[in-house]
């Protein structure tokens, strides 16, 4: 496993944030020189990711293993992300993950603050090397899937709605099904 070399600055930051205390069902990120705290999921996000993570399980790569609300860090670039599903090396410990090494980034937009997701998390995941992230936005039935990661973003982009078939690439190879799928109540 590839040791980081953190920034000071970034250091700095991401320690503070360490020694904070969320109020419980809060998380902590950090992008850039930004400390993002969110509320915890509703139950709506809950059965729709629960719905998504069983398909993902059946299709898991050797050697990874499914893993909900793990920080994945890029120190280098002044990234801490916490999605609502990754898969990450069996043999990852310790309380972060290097961005890099993780598969993929599942995340259900939230309704009280979609910006993250949509923007932030689009603009961070391609520059922490995260190859997949699958974004389901339960506000408007949009599912959206990017790949192909570079510096300046992703380089392809799979657009459906709920009901539509992702074709999810490798490691994982398969068509995810969401027509199970439920929308946020108006």
């Amino acid at each position: 496993m590839s040791e980081f070399q953190i920034p000071e600055r970034h250091a700095r930051l991401l320690a503070y944030a360490q020694s904070l205390t969320p109020p419980a069902g809060w998380k902590i990120e950090i992008s850039g020189d930004e400390i993002i705290m969110m509320a915890g999921p509703s139950v709506i996000h809950q059965r729709n990711l629960l719905l998504i993570r069983r398909q993902f399980e059946a299709h898991e790569p050797d050697g990874m293993i499914p893993s909900e609300n793990t920080d994945l860090a890029s120190p280098n670039v002044g990234k801490l992300r916490n999605p609502d599903l990754t898969y990450i090396p069996l043999e990852s410990g310790g309380s972060q993950v290097p961005a890099d090494q993780a598969a993929i980034a599942v995340e259900i937009v939230s309704p009280s603050n979609p910006e993250n997701d949509l923007v932030g998390k689009v603009r961070d995941y391609p520059l922490m090397g995260i190859p997949l992230y699958l974004l389901i936005d339960p506000r408007e039935g949009d599912i959206t899937l990017y790949s192909e990661p570079s510096g300046s973003g992703y380089h392809q982009r799979w657009d459906g709605k709920f009901g539509d078939r992702v074709p999810i690439p490798a490691p994982f190879d398969f068509e995810l099904a969401t027509d199970g799928l439920i929308r946020y109540q108006a």
